[in-house]
This record gives C-alpha cells, sequence and structure tokens, in this order.
C-alpha cells in the first residue's frame, strides 16, 4: 500500500511484507514536503490508529507465514478495525480463501479493489483479480432477482435482501437458496433455486393479490326469470281452468234445452273445447309448479360465495453461466 515512493530503512523485506508499513512511514516520514492529497483509505484515520493497525498486521503476518490461518485471520480483522486498508482486505482474503471459505474471501478481495485501479500495487492487483476470477469460476455462485412490486420485501434463505422496485446481486456458495418475497394483501411467494458453482441464476419476481371476491354461480336475473317463467305458467293453467270450466257449463246449458228429459246431459263431442282447455291448464299446473321449484332451487344455490383469489405470482429464473460463455458453454433455461 504504497502511497509515496519514500521508503522507510526499518523495513527493508520483500515487497509483500513491506506494503503496509510503507503506506504508514512514508505518511509520517514527510509532513513538511508538499504531498498529493491522501487516498481515501487515508482520510479520517489518526496516526494512532494506523500504527495500532500496522501492529496487528505485523503480528497477523507472523501468524500466517506459521500457517496458524485461524488467528491470523483474526488479527487481520483487528487490524481492519482501526483502519480500512486495501493490502489489509487482501491479506485478509488470502487466509480466507486458504481456510476455505471462499464467500467471505471474495467480499474481502472484492473490497480491496473497491477504490479502483492503483489502490494496490500493479502485482498485487493483479493477484486480487485473479484470485476473484478463480472464486467466481470454480468455487462461488451467483443470483441476481428483479422485483418490480413497490414495497415487497425479497428475502434470501430467510435474511433480508432489499425492497421492490428494485433488483438485487449476491455471491452464494453452491447450493439450494429460498428466495422469499412477501407484501401485506399479496401472496407470499417462496421458490428454491439450485446453482452450481461457475453459475449465475437471474430471473424476475411476480407477486399476485391476495384477496377474498363475492361471485355467483350465474347471473342474478336467471334464477328469478326461472322462478317467473313458474309463476306464469301457473296463472295461465288457472286461466285455461276458469275457462275450460266456463265453456263446459255453456256447453251443457246448451245441450239440456235441446234434449228431452231423456236426453244424455252431456255431449263429448259438442264439449271438446272445453276437455282441451282443462287438459291444457293441468299440463300448465304442472309445467309452471316445476318451473316453480327449479327457481326456487336456483336462487337458493345462487346466493353469493366469498372465494380466494388465485396465486398467479412466482419467480422465473434463468441459469447461466457466471462470467462468459467462454468458461462454460452450458446453460440451461428453467422456469418455477
Amino acid at each position: 500500500m504504497t502511497t509515496t515512493r519514500k521508503r522507510h530503512p526499518r523495513v527493508a523485506l520483500s515487497t509483500a511484507q513491506l506494503l503496509l508499513p510503507i503506506a504508514l512511514v512514508a505518511v509520517c516520514a514527510a509532513p513538511a514536503r508538499a504531498q498529493a492529497p491522501l487516498p481515501p483509505w487515508h482520510q479520517g484515520v489518526s496516526e494512532e490508529r494506523k500504527q495500532r493497525a500496522q501492529s496487528l498486521f505485523d503480528e497477523a503476518r507472523e501468524l500466517h507465514r506459521r500457517m496458524m490461518l485461524a488467528e491470523a485471520r483474526a488479527k487481520y480483522e483487528e487490524a481492519l478495525a482501526f483502519w480500512e486498508h486495501p493490502e489489509l482486505r487482501l491479506y485478509l482474503g488470502r487466509a480466507l480463501r486458504s481456510i476455505g471459505l471462499p464467500l467471505l474471501a471474495h467480499e474481502s478481495l472484492r473490497l480491496s479493489l473497491r477504490w479502483g485501479p492503483g489502490s494496490l500495487d500493479a502485482e498485487l492487483e493483479q493477484e486480487a483479480r485473479a484470485a476473484l476470477r478463480a472464486l467466481v469460476e470454480r468455487e462461488l455462485a451467483s443470483i441476481e432477482i428483479r422485483c418490480d412490486e413497490p414495497g415487497a420485501v425479497v428475502l434470501m434463505d430467510g435474511q433480508p435482501w432489499f425492497v421492490g422496485p428494485g433488483a438485487g446481486r449476491r455471491m452464494v456458495m453452491p447450493g439450494e437458496h429460498v428466495i422469499t418475497a412477501r407484501k401485506n394483501g399479496y401472496f407470499t411467494v417462496v421458490k428454491p433455486v439450485v446453482v452450481l458453482a461457475g453459475k449465475e441464476a437471474s430471473g424476475q419476481l411476480a407477486l399476485s393479490v391476495d384477496t377474498v371476491v363475492t361471485r355467483q354461480r350465474w347471473a342474478a336475473w336467471i334464477p328469478w326469470a326461472t322462478l317467473g317463467a313458474g309463476a306464469a305458467l301457473g296463472v295461465a293453467g288457472g286461466v285455461l281452468a276458469w275457462r275450460a270450466d266456463v265453456d263446459h257449463t255453456t256447453n251443457q246449458g246448451r245441450i239440456e234445452k235441446r234434449c228431452d228429459p231423456w236426453c244424455e246431459p252431456l255431449d263429448l263431442a259438442a264439449d271438446r273445447d272445453s276437455v282441451l282447455e282443462n287438459r291444457l291448464a293441468i299440463g300448465a299446473f304442472v309445467v309452471g309448479g316445476a318451473t316453480v321449484i327449479t327457481g326456487t332451487a336456483l336462487l337458493f344455490m345462487n346466493r353469493p360465495q366469498s372465494i380466494r383469489t388465485e396465486d398467479r405470482g412466482g419467480v422465473r429464473v434463468e441459469f447461466r453461466p457466471a462470467v462468459s460463455l467462454d468458461a462454460a458453454r452450458l446453460s440451461a433455461r428453467f422456469v418455477f
């Protein structure tokens, strides 16, 4: 982490071992000479904190050389608590990768490069980028999800991720991860996504409204129309029955006037109209009654019913190589 070209004689060791001490001593050694603006990682950090970070760094380096990786990691992290420095991040990334924690190593290496080109010496920057590329291609996977529903809370593996509308991208360990999205008044989406090392899962998440609606089996007029038709048939049957009785009485009176005392009072041929009307009346009563019963049943069956809306939400996920098609030709597209 060289901040000037001036070097301190106390740390004349290898380049990799000297980087952090040089950065600290160079800043302290030339206060009187005009200097370029300090790099971002120097700003707001007192000399006392830098000295403390330097001391912890020396201890961590010694532990690292002795392959006491867990202890070295703890010292690197303690030093970073005093001074967030790109080279400290690089050394911590090395230790984490050696321990077998690729996800944490990726994050630390990414942070070592966050200030852009020049924050590390060319050799160290090349090392950090190569290590990041190797982790992405061989040991890690990534998931990128977009949700355009305002206010929807998206979680990954039960942990808050982001709030829509927006998108989130995260490096993850290969395997199964659960994407969850929830919002009041909407169906909760819970979908497992399985990703392999070197692959990226990206997709779109959609939620659907969760509500209760009131519906009827048929239009409201159908049962009432059926009931009305039955009632009309009943009235028509009554009219026909009355008409048949009137015609029968009229015919019977006319026959009696034309017959002597020994004449039959009823001539069926002359009374055929009243007979037909009577039969029609009976038919109207039967059909009308059945229609009224049907209309009543339809009214009962057509009562408003509360129905929960259908869940149409979900996640559409596409898998592709995390780096480039040249790195891995095989990709597959799955829709959940």
